[in-house]
């Protein structure tokens, strides 16, 4: 279904609330939504204490935090995997219910505790729609408070970025295109219901989910259109998911460049992207080793500029030995170090839309000065059809061809768990996906064509977008065969049974 576009004046967007009904906010308020998000004004410069010309390198880290949802409450319900764990500790490794939730939070205990020292730290924060909604639906506003105070007070701009995501966790390559921008609109709703549309319109960068990009033309030129009419300017992607124009790896991983993307039908698009250098996620972010590589590394000539590199890492917030208990301490130790040698040199932190802001606002280098890149594989693709003149069948014609002479030649993308597949062996999953995404679409394009465009705050209308989005959630896909495929089993059989009977 198309979405809508309803004009707004921007004075006049209401406070919205982050739960209806018991659901989640995740459609009703496009409108505004998209008002808020296309602003091209600077959202980091206002705020920074940094120049880049003073320092030699840069680093920058994320945490990527998430907990599926799965129909396993009282009667089934949906509810978090995360409050599953608190009610069952003795299975698996759920005993670690406690210490994830003092994750999810700490960041608000540690920023203000380092500013009130004089340092001057950085992290930028991913968290999954899923986790969202599942800490509201556990009453943890503890929690939730403690990421308010440092995503709406003014005092912590400089130090904290969110990053947008797909609401429901879905890995991008094997998620329907459709439902693209229902993902990533339904994370800005409801991150604006949560924190304000003050926050939502400093959410400049995006997290992929498993940090799994598309290679195939046609979706990935599909997910840079999504990202760049929801107002986002840059996307952060892992170094071995992209290459040269040539095919080659890339020769700069430490400075940003320009993604670009070519469809079946001859139409470009591009956006920014910062890269993930390769690496043990966890291990490397838990310990700060994008600050300690950063204090190796010097300017570097980038279109007869010099400009400082920025060594940029992701991990998941909350998982592993690592993140639980060497983090803090190792955090921390950074700030101090950084505090002792004052803002005028060395090496920064910095997070992703800052450097970016920074490096156009000195006058370093714009955005058409980055070098180009690419999704992983598509060289191959272009070498046997010219991006001016494809088509729908000669692109496939090609994919076909060189599939046939190269087994290892795939169209599925690629992202830090490339030894699993999300799509082979998980038939189960996948088709009912497909075929959900179609009802919807379809029960929608319907109902919209005889009702007026505010059916996208119905009940109804809500309650089969989010089943529809959870279904895609990757974790249905990464546990094996089992309970994690009968949970997506459940959700698709809920999501029909609501397109069926409620409209």
């Amino acid at each position: 279904m198309a979405l809508m576009s309803l004009a707004v004046d921007s004075r006049q967007r209401p406070d919205i609330p982050s739960l209806i009904d018991g659901l989640p906010n995740i459609s009703g308020w496009e409108a505004e939504v998209q008002s808020v998000v296309q602003s091209d004004d600077p959202v980091a410069l206002p705020h920074t204490n940094i120049r880049l010309r003073q320092i030699s390198a840069a680093f920058a880290i994320a945490l990527h935090m998430h907990q599926p949802t799965i129909p396993a409450g009282a009667d089934g319900s949906l509810i978090s995997n995360l409050q599953y764990m608190f009610e069952h500790p003795y299975e698996g490794d759920n005993h670690n219910a406690g210490p994830f939730s003092y994750c999810y939070s700490r960041m608000a205990d540690f920023i203000p505790d380092l500013v009130n020292q004089g340092c001057n730290p950085r992290v930028m924060l991913d968290y999954s729609g899923n986790l969202l909604w599942g800490l509201e639906q556990m009453g943890r506003q503890d929690i939730l408070n403690n990421l308010r105070r440092i995503t709406t007070d003014s005092a912590y701009y400089p130090y904290v970025e969110w990053l947008g995501t797909m609401w429901g966790h879905a890995v991008v390559p094997s998620t329907p295109i459709q439902d693209f921008k229902h993902h990533i609109l339904a994370w800005q709703h409801h991150f604006a219901s949560l924190f304000g549309w003050d926050a939502l319109a400093r959410v400049k960068g995006f997290s992929l989910p498993e940090m799994h990009l598309p290679n195939h033309p046609d979706t990935l030129y599909e997910f840079i259109t999504a990202l760049r009419s929801s107002g986002y300017r840059w996307l952060l992607v892992q170094e071995h998911t992209i290459e040269q124009l040539s095919g080659e790896a890339i020769a700069q991983p430490y400075v940003p460049h320009q993604l670009v993307a070519h469809n079946s039908r001859g139409e470009t698009a591009n956006i920014t992207v910062l890269v993930k250098t390769q690496g043990s996620d966890t291990k490397l972010v838990g310990q700060m080793q994008p600050y300690y590589e950063a204090k190796t590394r010097q300017t570097q000539s980038l279109a007869g500029k010099e400009i400082p590199p920025l060594v940029t890492q992701i991990s998941d917030g909350e998982n592993g030995g690592v993140m639980m208990n060497e983090f803090p301490g190792m955090f921390r130790n950074a700030w101090y170090e950084i505090r002792e040698q004052g803002l005028s040199s060395g090496v920064m932190g910095l997070n992703g839309t800052e450097y970016l802001e920074l490096l156009e606002s000195e006058g370093m280098i714009s955005p058409n000065d980055y070098p180009k890149c690419q999704a992983k594989g598509q060289s191959l693709i272009w070498q046997h059809v010219d991006p001016a003149t494809v088509t729908p069948e000669s692109l496939e014609a090609a994919i076909a061809a060189l599939k046939s002479s190269n087994p290892q030649f795939a169209m599925d993308g690629g992202s830090w768990t490339n030894h699993i597949s999300w799509e082979k062996g998980y038939e189960n999953v996948t088709s009912p996906m497909s075929n959900l995404s179609r009802q919807f679409h379809q029960v929608m394009a319907k109902n919209l064509s005889q009702e007026s465009a505010s059916i996208c705050r119905d009940h109804r209308y809500r309650n089969a977008l989010l089943h529809n989005l959870l279904l895609q959630t990757s974790c249905f896909r990464y546990w094996g065969q089992g309970t994690w495929t009968d949970y997506a089993q459940e959700i698709y059989r809920r999501g029909e049974a609501i397109l069926r009977y409620d409209f």
